[in-house]
């Protein structure tokens, strides 16, 4: 019996020993989790150059050409599928799904007062920063991303980040557009005035 006692705790050991250490299973979930980030990046680099300035300040020939390079590096982006999957309590999960709601209404009002949206988005991205922020916070957002899994809590951030980033670019393209618009008008008021005198 002492024999075969010995040999089972032997065979424990060799097994315990032989299962990768915590540290190296956490660091295979961070990899794949900043892979996740970085294929949110170029995706969200490859819409911002498809919806930039730039691209109406070049010919029509070199836009189609920018539009299909474009679209097929999007392709290949979206061929990397990386899921890292976050262990949830029913409370946590239901706290997600409120925050989750809560941007989303915010995103459906873009349309209709971006203005507004953009500083609805603040106060609820400084719910999430631990800095002093600079505004106003949304505390009850911030009770609901408190209540949410850590993983979630810098997911529910990234996007928050990744929604304002979009906003300021749009908020450049508006400003531009109307800015070139206004220099076109005195160009062709000049034009006219120089006509007529």
């Amino acid at each position: 019996r002492r024999v075969v006692q010995h040999l089972a705790n032997q065979i424990s050991f060799h097994a315990v020993t032989r299962l990768p250490h915590v540290h190296r299973v956490e660091a295979l979930r961070e990899a794949a989790t900043a892979v996740e980030q970085e294929k949110e990046v170029l995706l969200e680099m490859i819409h911002s150059i498809q919806n930039s300035q730039d691209m109406r300040q070049i010919s029509d020939g070199e836009r189609e050409e920018l539009n299909l390079t474009a679209n097929r590096l999007m392709g290949r982006t979206l061929t990397v599928e990386v899921s890292v999957e976050t262990i949830r309590n029913p409370q946590q999960e239901e706290s997600l799904k409120h925050a989750t709601r809560i941007i989303d209404e915010v995103v459906s009002k873009f349309l209709d007062d971006l203005g507004n949206a953009k500083s609805h988005l603040m106060s609820l991205y400084s719910a999430c920063s631990s800095e002093v922020p600079p505004g106003p916070v949304d505390q009850k957002f911030q009770s609901i991303v408190i209540g949410c899994a850590l993983e979630d809590q810098k997911k529910i951030k990234r996007r928050l980040e990744t929604l304002l980033r979009n906003i300021e670019n749009s908020d450049k393209a508006i400003k531009l557009l109307e800015h070139s618009k206004g220099a076109g008008s005195k160009t062709l008021q000049q034009n006219a005035e120089g006509k007529f005198n």
